[in-house]
Parts: structure tokens; C-alpha cells; sequence
């Protein structure tokens, strides 16, 4: 039986344990995309504003969720190229509010930084530009 304090040390490759990590990443991504898909096709199609605001409330939850569940695991995960994809994903979304006319192409511009870095090779997702090196990519979930 592990002990509160076992279960909450750092591994040896830098990750904070998480049980059931891939649960919990498979839910909020699955969640993040289904809210963004809808916000996305709202502005695609000229929905009115206030029937965005669910959409964009949940797409803002469930990405905040996500990005906390990383920066828990590994703090690194902020300079590697993965979190600042995220970083710019999350500037191109807020932009909307100041450049409305371009919200469509913001927020296309915003999806295509997700698929690329998301499924870029991980001596590229992994490396962090502080450390100027890869740090992990050998994590499961």
C-alpha cells in the first residue's frame, strides 16, 4: 500500500504520478474538442454572440484543465514546444475578442497549431527551448 507521500513524489523522469491520467486526459480532450467544434462552427456560420458564450465557456474550462493536469505532472511542459503551441492557441482564441472580423481565420490558425504540434515527432513536441533539449517524451496517457 503507497503512502500519501510515495504517491505524490517525482519520478525519475521528471513526471508527478497521476493515476488514472489516461482517463482523465481522454475525458477533457474529448470534452475540449467537442466545445471548440461547436464554438469553431458558431463563428463559422455567424451564430450570434451570446449563443457562443456556452461554447466558449466550456472550450476555456476544459483547455484550463487540461493545461493544469500537465503543469502538474512536469513544469517543464510550459517551455517544451507542446506547451507553448498551447500558449499561442490560447493568444489566437483571446485575439478574437479584438479582431472579430478575423475570428474565423484566428481560430482556424489556432487548429492548425493543435494537429501539427500534436502530432509533430517528439524530439520536436518534447524539446524545451529553456533547457534547450528534449525532456521526457516517454510518458504514457
Amino acid at each position: 500500500m503507497r503512502t500519501q507521500q510515495q504517491s505524490t513524489q517525482v519520478r525519475a523522469d521528471g513526471l508527478r504520478p497521476f493515476a488514472g491520467v489516461r482517463l482523465v486526459r481522454t475525458v477533457l480532450r474529448t470534452g475540449h474538442l467537442v466545445a471548440f467544434g461547436a464554438l469553431y462552427g458558431g463563428h463559422v456560420y455567424d451564430v450570434p454572440r451570446p449563443e457562443l458564450h456556452a461554447a466558449l465557456g466550456w472550450t476555456v474550462a476544459t483547455g484550463a484543465a487540461l493545461m493544469g493536469l500537465e503543469l502538474y505532472r512536469t513544469p517543464v511542459w510550459l517551455w517544451q514546444i507542446r506547451g507553448l503551441a498551447t500558449l499561442m492557441k490560447i493568444a489566437l482564441v483571446a485575439a478574437v475578442a479584438l479582431w472579430w472580423d478575423a475570428r474565423v481565420a484566428l481560430l482556424t490558425l489556432a487548429i492548425v497549431i493543435g494537429g501539427v504540434s500534436s502530432h509533430m515527432p517528439g524530439k520536436y513536441r518534447y524539446y524545451s527551448v529553456k533547457d534547450r533539449r528534449v525532456i521526457g517524451g516517454s510518458e504514457s496517457g
